[in-house]
């Protein structure tokens, strides 16, 4: 961590992210991959099943079977609670992972989900809360001044054309306006897990210092987000140009209505194994990224290198942030060696 113990230019991050992910390739890859493989092998299974299974389509395809709604259920019920345990170890993991990493300590993989179980539910409620305070609540707020403004519209009536044409600017725009909101608060609040996993702070409070900690970098952030979408854009339509290829050269050679079926069944499985791929490569880099910033920020605003030095040093006591055994529920504490006290 020597190297980077000064503030980092965005291509100073972005290259240190680089390095970071290609010197720990398989250890990032290897906790990337547990909520990609269940939600990629859940929908495979559903693929094979809509395709191969008698009684799952209706002769009209709009319409849903009885078997079909219960595999959905099915889906909702079950797949959906391990999906969402799987993405906190997982998104939770890498950060840990890079933080470690950064601070050139070695971790395996079981032993970054080792470190992310006992910190379990704080990850998952903070999770649930970043969701809230970033996207639910002006997204509601955006609703209900929607709504009261279509009601208004039905409850007047007559007028002509111009009260929906006008109603519909303003929805267009109060639309817009929230979703340029849900970008801003998603970019001040992106560095949220960073403090949650490194500081062990509470969910709340982990949100609050991530906001004034991310003033002045999310223009930086938003530039790293345009990269992994267009990335991700690019990786997606690979995998859907070799699963098209793949299923009108089996369709055409087939020549028969099970071909076809057989064929659409590979062309299908093809996609999600190249998306699979794909995913599990970008998924780490914008952990790793947030990571940096973190840390970048606290160097800029906190004086964290001089700190970091002088506790390699051993001139100073090791602050941590840490709550006693007893209170976090596990059998001995966990001390970060970089929390610090507000």
């Amino acid at each position: 961590m020597s190297e980077t113990l000064r503030p980092s230019t965005l291509g100073e991050v972005l290259d240190r992210t680089a390095q970071l992910y290609r010197r720990n390739f398989w250890l990032f890859a290897g906790v990337a991959a547990l909520p990609i493989a269940i939600i990629i092998a859940v929908s495979a299974v559903a693929l094979v099943a809509v395709f191969a299974v008698p009684g799952l389509r209706d002769a009209n395809d709009a319409t849903l079977s009885p078997a079909m709604a219960l595999l959905i259920a099915l889906f909702v019920l079950v797949v959906l609670p391990i999906y969402l345990a799987a993405a906190v170890f997982s998104y939770a993991g890498l950060t840990e992972a890079a933080a470690k990493v950064h601070r050139g300590e070695k971790i395996t993989i079981r032993g970054v989900f080792n470190a992310v179980r006992p910190w379990f539910w704080r990850y998952l409620w903070f999770g649930i809360l970043q969701a809230i305070v970033i996207a639910l609540v002006p997204g509601a707020i955006a609703g209900v001044v929607i709504g009261f403004l279509l009601f208004s519209v039905t409850l007047v009536g007559g007028g002509g054309a111009a009260p929906g044409v006008a109603i519909g600017f303003l929805t267009f725009f109060i639309g817009f306006g929230a979703f340029g909101v849900i970008i801003w608060r998603a970019l001040g609040y992106s560095i949220g897990l960073s403090v949650c996993v490194v500081e062990k702070k509470p969910a709340w409070e982990s949100l609050q210092r991530a906001w004034k900690l991310s003033e002045g970098t999310r223009g930086r952030i938003f530039v790293l987000y345009l990269l992994i979408f267009a990335l991700a854009m690019a990786g997606s339509m690979i995998g859907y140009i070799v699963s098209a290829i793949v299923g009108a050269v089996a369709g055409v050679v087939g020549q028969g209505s099970e071909y076809t079926v057989a064929a659409a069944i590979i062309a299908a499985v093809l996609y999600l194994v190249v998306d699979f791929t794909a995913q599990v490569l970008l998924a780490p880099v914008s952990w790793i990224a947030l990571v940096l910033f973190y840390y970048d920020q606290r160097i800029r605003k906190e004086g964290f290198d001089i700190e970091w030095m002088m506790q390699q040093a051993g001139l100073t006591q090791q602050a941590s942030a840490t709550p006693p055994a007893e209170d976090a529920g596990i059998s001995e504490p966990v001390t970060p060696p970089d929390t610090v006290e507000e």
